[in-house]
């Protein structure tokens, strides 16, 4: 007698036996083609870190790309990007420490981030630390009105604020002002890649013998085999922009490489270290494969004002 399945049953049916009268394993709905029949997409590539490696070249590409219009064409036109990139920088971490209850006077920074950058620029650099001394009083001021509660911790976040995304980032504008700024700011921006790309392709490749954690309690993927490689990228990175960019000694290119592997290396962990305080991944979602903006900006934060001085005693402005 031939049984019937009934859809309002609560049996499957049953997969005829094979030949030789082993039964068949279900065949998942749809088979290898998925659901709809139509063939599965593959998966996006991704690397170890779990970015999106695709995703995260091009924008990483086009942010660069937009480095060197702007420096190669107006360099008044890079001030303007770097003001806009710091002004999300400072959008994202207001929201990254307001989780910890911290409100930044995001106000006051924000008028004396361009108030620094602008008098840095055309004014000089004592004008940018008579406006950067206003705007920390300014915070201080600012926040007076909200009461007792909570004042340390929201005047302190504001005056970090200022240090971190006014004061270092005010020495790429100091680098930016003379006649071969934009070959400084270049040198700056390429030594700060080299530590990013060669600590990530010697992760990549010489961890796979064998991983040496360098911070796990700050950055469990920081490993000493990615940072050898960020050190022989700069290296080389440093010789080749002294000396032909900025026409100064290969001695002097090594030691700016070293400097600067070793600040982006510092910025890079303190950055780790933040987010890590603050139970947070990423500092934004701007960027797709990479997090925020300020997660892009965290070396080069640190790396400015070292390479801004060894430029300036290495290589004189006229």
């Amino acid at each position: 007698m031939e049984e019937r399945f009934s859809p309002g049953g609560s049996d499957p049916p049953q997969t005829p036996p094979a030949p030789g009268g082993l039964a068949q394993p279900p065949r998942p709905p749809g088979g290898p083609e998925g659901p709809t029949g139509e063939p599965a997409a593959p998966a996006a590539k991704r690397s170890r870190t779990g970015r999106n490696l695709p995703v995260a070249i091009g924008v990483g590409a086009l942010l660069g790309g937009l480095v060197f219009l702007t420096l190669l064409t107006i360099k008044a036109t890079f001030l303007i990007y770097i003001g806009l990139a710091l002004a999300i920088g400072l959008h994202e971490l207001t929201g990254a420490l307001a989780k910890r209850d911290v409100t930044i006077p995001a106000i006051p920074v924000a008028a004396g981030l361009v108030a620094v950058l602008t008098c840095q620029y055309w004014l000089g650099a004592q004008a940018a630390l008579a406006a950067l001394a206003l705007t920390a009083i300014a915070v201080i001021a600012w926040r007076l009105p909200g009461g007792p509660a909570g004042y340390v911790k929201d005047v302190t976040g504001g005056v970090f604020a200022l240090v971190y995304l006014v004061l270092l980032p005010s020495f790429v504008v100091a680098m930016l002002t003379p006649h071969d700024g934009p070959r400084r700011v270049l040198t700056f921006v390429i030594l700060t890649v080299c530590s990013d790309i060669g600590g990530y392709f010697a992760g990549i490749t010489l961890g796979q013998a064998g991983r040496h954690l360098m911070a796990p309690v700050i950055s469990p993927k920081k490993t000493w085999e990615g940072f050898a490689g960020s050190v022989i990228a700069c290296l080389v990175g440093g010789w080749l922009c002294l000396t032909l960019l900025l026409h100064g000694h290969w001695w002097q290119g090594l030691l700016t490489g070293a400097a600067a592997v070793l600040a982006a290396i510092l910025g890079d962990l303190a950055e780790s270290v933040i987010k890590r305080d603050l139970d947070i991944k990423d500092m934004g979602t701007l960027l797709p494969g990479h997090g925020g903006l300020l997660d892009r900006l965290d070396s080069l934060i640190v790396v400015a004002p070292v390479v801004w001085l060894l430029l300036y005693a290495f290589i004189p402005v006229h």
